[in-house]
């Protein structure tokens, strides 16, 4: 079975940045005809439902980076969004909480980086952290007002629909095997068919290094798979905290710390740790994929990375398969929280992109061809910032669209 050129613009992945993308493109060129490929029946099932709900600030990111401009502006976006469709969120705010005078120097160096991202941010000493939050001990804090908390599959479906109304197509259970880009199109295979286009954008999440593979894209990169595991609190705990509860992160390690989360549900959820996963999807406890491991341990990026963090790695390690030690990171900074407080409660999986040299991207990275355009590496805030990266990527595609039509 063989469709020619039904599709000006295909959008892999129907995540919420492959929704936020493949809409923009639909509603800002009517006339274009947008396809959104996704592999599973149903969309946003992957990263963007399996993470804290938390509409993020841009409290850590460095000046001048994609990653602070894109959240600054997506919190602003997504809330304007749950507005309009009657989507719930709540403002309620986050408190980066500082236990020791190291982390208190270490806040003061967040602090600035809020203020220079025009982030309005404010110190509490110990006596204002413990009227606000009785339950949460420190010896300082920093109160983010904006910092919010919302369901991301419920803007995902909403999305889905607004493209569709539209007139965009949806395109479930497609699952794609491989691309070929030639001087007119770009074919797209699946398992029974193949279709061709005139452009493609990827957005596939903890996929995106093997689709850029497929069409020999040169690239220095691979996807590497963390784990990130939560726990919920019973409903007796559901008003422990007022706010969202960070640690200080410590700048030497790549991933936030634990933290206390409220859910738009009204209930606490605790994490998530950062575990070496051996499966890219793998959900559940045990998990392993022969191609996963195989494809991570032949690539130099990963021992590297291995060698840098391998005494945090196997702390981390052993807090998952020990709940005593995912504990007291926890009570740290609230020692009210109980072993067997820690309830089940869905993993996720965090696509984190490595360089060959071992080092961590830790902003927004693309890569292109003449007639595609890929998003490889998408890290948290991702959901939060999915407006502003679609119409980035919009941007992007209408430039190179514009170079294809002058060739």
């Amino acid at each position: 079975m063989f469709q020619k050129s039904l599709y000006d613009i295909a959008v892999i992945g129907g995540g919420i940045v492959g929704l936020s993308t493949a809409w923009q493109l639909q509603t800002r060129y009517p006339k274009y005809r947008v396809l959104l490929i996704e592999k599973e029946a149903q969309v946003g099932l992957h990263q963007t439902s399996h993470n804290s709900g938390v509409i993020h600030s841009g409290v850590y990111y460095a000046p001048g980076s994609l990653k602070a401009d894109f959240c600054f502006r997506g919190a602003k976006d997504t809330k304007a969004f749950c507005r309009e469709h009657g989507i719930d969120f709540e403002e309620c705010g986050k408190l980066l909480v500082a236990t020791n005078e190291v982390e208190v120097e270490r806040m003061l160096v967040l602090h600035k980086q809020c203020r220079e991202n025009g982030l309005k941010v404010e110190l509490l000493d110990e006596a204002e952290l413990n009227r606000r939050e009785p339950n949460i001990k420190g010896v300082a804090a920093m109160y983010v007002p904006s910092t919010g908390i919302v369901n991301y599959q419920q803007i995902c479906f909403k999305l889905a629909e607004l493209f569709e109304h539209a007139g965009g197509a949806l395109m479930l259970e497609s699952e794609v095997v491989d691309l070929e880009e030639h001087k007119h199109y770009v074919d797209i295979k699946f398992k029974k068919n193949h279709l061709q286009v005139d452009f493609l954008v990827s957005c596939g999440g903890v996929m995106a290094d093997r689709l850029s593979k497929m069409l020999k894209i040169p690239t220095d990169f691979q996807i590497i798979p963390f784990r990130g595991e939560y726990y919920q609190l019973p409903a007796h705990h559901n008003n422990i905290v007022k706010h969202l509860i960070y640690p200080i992160p410590d700048p030497e390690l790549p991933f936030l710390g634990i933290h206390l989360t409220r859910m738009i549900d009204g209930s606490i959820m605790v994490g998530p740790n950062a575990v070496q996963g051996w499966k890219r999807e793998g959900y559940g406890r045990i998990n392993f994929s022969i191609k996963d491991v195989a494809e991570m341990l032949s690539f130099p990026g990963f021992w590297r990375l291995l060698k840098t963090y391998w005494k945090t790695g196997l702390i981390e390690t052993k807090n998952s398969w020990f709940k005593a030690g995912y504990l007291q990171q926890v009570r740290k900074y609230c020692d009210l929280i109980e072993l067997e407080d820690l309830q089940p409660y869905p993993t996720g999986i965090r696509a984190q992109a490595v360089m060959k040299d071992g080092s961590l991207v830790h902003d927004f990275l693309f890569a292109d061809s003449e007639r595609t355009l890929h998003v490889c590496n998408a890290p948290s805030p991702a959901a939060t910032s999915a407006f502003p990266i679609g119409a980035y990527v919009a941007n992007k595609v209408d430039d190179q669209l514009t170079n294809i039509s002058k060739a």
